[in-house]
């Protein structure tokens, strides 16, 4: 299997820990892609253009990191990052809120990348308006002892806000975030996969 990744996306970042916490690094190369400049093997398997893509041993191609973080999840019975039963939706739900955070974000980070000529003041706003009460919501629902897959995707999109959006500075206000971020950044798959 590979899993096409580029090192600053927060939506990778999510399924490059589950293969390390779940062992699957012999399985799995991870192959480093450039989505903005055009990549070719890139596009074969998810013509939109994003990462995280994988493609598995039978040339099956799975794209978007929650889907790619379900199938790799069922690849090795444990950990668990995604619980059966009811526990299940309250794990997707924060996964859900991270994403939000995470996609906002990088729409930020894109209209920000535009001449500013043509750059949408406005639409920052809301984005921005947006990526806070997202934090709000997943400071309501945190749990800074958890380790599933929306502790680890609230940690990836708070991490990720850290290297580009220093200025947001929502530690302070978001005792449990804090908390999770700091307990999971300590772990060595954290460690590997720290956004550059």
């Amino acid at each position: 299997m590979k899993l096409y990744f580029s090192p600053a996306s927060p939506f990778a970042r999510k399924c490059r820990i589950l293969i390390r916490e779940k062992g699957l690094n012999e399985r799995v190369e991870e192959v480093r892609a450039d989505p903005i400049k055009g990549d070719a093997a890139l596009a074969a398997i998810n013509p939109l253009m994003q990462v995280p893509a994988l493609i598995d041993d039978a040339g099956v191609a799975w794209t978007d990191s929650p889907l790619i973080c379900a199938r790799l999840d069922a690849l090795a019975p444990s950990p668990r990052f995604i619980p059966e039963g009811e526990a299940r939706w309250g794990v997707l739900r924060r996964e859900v809120i991270a994403d939000g955070i995470m996609e906002v974000g990088v729409k930020i980070r894109i209209e920000n990348t535009r001449p500013e000529s043509e750059r949408s003041q406005t639409w920052i706003a809301r984005w921005r308006a947006g990526m806070l009460r997202g934090i709000e919501a997943a400071e309501a629902v945190a749990d800074p002892g958890a380790f599933d897959l929306g502790a680890v995707a609230s940690v990836c999109a708070l991490t990720w806000l850290d290297l580009r959006f220093p200025d947001l500075g929502w530690a302070s206000a978001h005792p449990k975030l804090a908390a999770l971020q700091k307990a999971l950044e300590s772990r060595p798959s954290f460690r590997e996969t720290t956004p550059a």
